[in-house]
């Protein structure tokens, strides 16, 4: 009987769902600088994970979870970047 590998799962701090680390995008603050994307998912900082749907994001944006999360105050261009990341796909 073959082993299955586990799947990491990571809550979205939008709608408060479970779901696999790699369908969620990551949002890194380092302890020196901005919170920003972090596409490798391995950035050193206080990550949070958002899902790709836009709804997600505006309910993280409007109830300040991102903020939350991560400690931090989030800039537009934060927001910004991740609504073009989920346009692109």
């Amino acid at each position: 009987m073959p082993k299955t590998k586990k799947v990491p799962m990571r809550m979205c701090v939008g709608c408060r769902e479970m779901k696999p680390k790699k369908e969620l995008l990551r949002v890194v603050k380092p302890q020196e600088g901005d919170a920003r994307i972090d596409f490798t998912g391995k950035a050193a900082g206080r990550g949070a994970y958002v899902c790709r749907s836009p709804e997600c994001l505006k309910r993280a944006q409007k109830t300040k979870a991102l903020e939350r999360a991560l400690e931090a105050q989030i800039s537009a261009d934060v927001f910004g970047a991740l609504e073009a990341q989920m346009a692109d796909g």
